[in-house]
């Protein structure tokens, strides 16, 4: 996705070569317009399929989600929570992932009343890296018993392997933008890629 690369090279801020900052319009500052494209791509990459939910992960995957839906009928998107408050039903699914970036492992949950074998879930994150996140949600959809139709991702980072570990579960996977290497300050773009599960 043209837009997104672009975006992605003329205010991505690198460290040590292999993670990219993407505030100003992606995880703190959110730029709407570009949201909006995104959702309108994923409509595209996943037009054959019967979306009822859309499934994220606290935080940052949450607007892009939520802006998607609109392309997919406005279905829920239900977000799995880091930090369930005193308020959350003790009835939930939940799964451990490990953050590369923080160095910690975490709990995720999502209450048993939005995920239901009923439901065929598109997945969408902000960032795909080693896939610990989304093989957590996963797990969670397992639990529940939902069908997966897909997953959608903003940017990849195709040298860290993630694409390997879901392509292995044999899940349609769609990248809107994927580095294939961060060199000397720089980021390069693999071509379109995507995973599709007949």
């Amino acid at each position: 996705m043209d837009l997104l690369q672009k975006k992605i090279k003329a205010y991505g801020i690198i460290h040590e070569n292999r993670i990219i900052q993407v505030d100003s319009f992606l995880n703190h500052q959110l730029d709407i317009e570009l949201f909006n494209e995104m959702g309108k791509e994923f409509k595209r990459r996943f037009a054959s399929k019967k979306i009822t939910k859309i499934l994220t992960i606290e935080t940052s995957g949450i607007a892009i989600a939520s802006i998607a839906s609109q392309y997919f009928g406005y279905v829920p998107v239900v977000f799995a929570k880091k930090h369930a408050g005193l308020n959350m039903s003790e009835d939930v699914y939940s799964a451990q992932v490990f953050s590369y970036t923080k160095n910690q492992e975490y709990t995720i949950k999502v209450s048993k009343d939005f995920l239901s074998p009923n439901d065929t879930i598109l997945i969408i994150d902000d960032f795909l890296a080693s896939g610990a996140a989304l093989m957590g949600l996963l797990d969670l959809l397992n639990q529940s018993g939902a069908t997966v139709a897909g997953i959608g991702i903003a940017i990849e980072k195709g040298f860290q392997g993630g694409r390997q570990l879901i392509e292995e579960h044999g899940i349609h996977l769609e990248s809107l933008a994927i580095i294939e290497k961060i060199e000397d300050g720089q980021v390069y773009f693999h071509s379109p890629k995507s995973s599709q599960c007949s």
